[in-house]
């Protein structure tokens, strides 16, 4: 992990669309040196916005989650938009902070996952597991004027990791602790976790993806309470039961007892997962809200069962931090606070300690982008697989502009 001793006062913008497709969060951060910490950086967030994805748009970008409608055409097409959009709130976000482009490092992009398929694939003695994430970042840069970066993922998979999860280097700079655990959880369509020990070195510092986080309930919740596509608040879920047959069903999927690491996707927990509940409900007559309850309780069901099984045999955590979209859902966090009581974790919401939930995503990528553009290694090995350090994402230049660079 590279040292950022000797950062400057420095503006950046991160960009991130997650698994869920609710809409682009964009993040206007300044990164500035940090004496107190080993790494020396201190992300500010300037300003923060999230842009929903107009409803046309959305749509078209779930039917690239279906390999056989991915037509080439469709991809190429939906990448040029979307660098677009991405454009546009990266512009609005500079704006709402009161900067002008040309004060602006660069901008890091995730873009959207339309694929990620991490799992060894040899083909000709060659390893061809992929991921692709779409987003023009040339139309980034050009429309902006600045510097962007995005395809992060795929050089860590050149090395034999799996791309993800690559939110723990950052959150390891930013939120490493000499005396608590803390174990820093992001519920957006997919759960992750990253385990921070008391006064950790990089080297012990690991993450994964602890399994369907948004994604099932959205999933069932468009399906089930159309034209919503989310169960906002978790007020779905706070009329319903679980329901003991369906949990243990779904506890049962193999992706839990993997071994470390790991990491997954709408490939396993998408729409045909979804499809398959609905199915198990009009079999049994199950009511809606109890599926919706029950899909809830697999989130955090999977969340405690991932500490037991790999973290608390290890470390005695102290705080469990959660962040991204499930943050907001109360019937979640209460079936999360039930579970680890017995455990001693406190949890708690990124606004509890006076961050933003919405923004830790786009703030990592923007902190990604600085180390790219520095040529500073940014993956973690031991979180990956991967077999070595890399500098991850490829670099999109706009036409120079006078002064823009010197």
């Amino acid at each position: 992990m590279g040292s950022t001793s000797k950062v400057d006062v420095t503006y950046l913008v991160g960009l991130m669309s997650g698994t869920s497709v609710d809409g682009i969060d964009a993040a206007a951060i300044k990164l500035s040196p940090s004496p107190e910490k080993e790494f020396g950086i201190e992300a500010e967030v300037l300003a923060f916005e999230n842009t929903p994805f107009p409803a046309h748009v959305r749509s078209k970008i779930f039917e690239l989650f279906d390999p056989s409608n991915a037509t080439v055409d469709k991809v190429g097409a939906m990448n040029m938009w979307l660098g677009e959009l991405y454009a546009q709130a990266a512009m609005s976000v500079i704006g709402k902070c009161g900067l002008t482009p040309s004060q602006i490092f660069a901008i890091g992009s995730h873009g959207q996952t339309i694929y990620h398929a991490p799992e060894e694939k040899i083909m000709d003695g060659y390893n061809l597991h992929c991921t692709v994430q779409i987003g023009e970042s040339a139309v980034i840069a050009n429309r902006t004027g600045i510097p962007c970066i995005s395809d992060f993922r795929v050089a860590d998979m050149a090395v034999g990791g799996q791309g993800a999860p690559l939110v723990p280097f950052t959150e390891y700079l930013l939120f490493n602790h000499p005396e608590k655990t803390s174990l820093l959880q992001n519920i957006g369509g997919i759960g992750n976790v990253t385990v921070l020990p008391a006064n950790a070195s990089p080297e012990e510092v690991y993450a994964y993806d602890t399994g369907p986080g948004n994604m099932i309930i959205d999933g069932l919740v468009s399906r089930l309470f159309a034209p919503m596509t989310m169960d906002t608040g978790g007020e779905i879920a706070a009329g319903g039961q679980v329901i003991d047959e369906l949990l243990k069903w779904m506890q049962q999927d193999e992706y839990y007892t993997m071994p470390l690491p790991k990491s997954t996707g709408r490939e396993r927990f998408g729409e045909q997962y979804a499809a398959q509940m609905i199915q198990l409900m009009e079999a049994n007559n199950w009511k809606a809200e109890d599926v919706i309850a029950t899909a809830t309780r697999l989130t955090a069901w999977s969340i405690a069962d991932s500490y037991e099984r790999y973290i608390a045999p290890k470390h005695q955590a102290q705080q469990l931090l959660i962040g991204g979209g499930g943050s907001y859902n109360q019937t979640l966090l209460r079936d999360l606070r039930q579970l680890f009581a017995p455990y001693g974790v406190q949890v708690l919401t990124q606004e509890d300690i006076g961050s933003n939930s919405d923004a830790k995503e786009a703030v990592a990528f923007a902190v990604l982008a600085y180390h790219t553009m520095k040529q500073l290694p940014n993956n973690v090995t031991q979180v990956t697989g991967a077999s070595r350090p890399v500098v991850m994402g490829k670099i999109a230049w706009p036409y120079p502009q006078p002064g823009r660079f010197e």
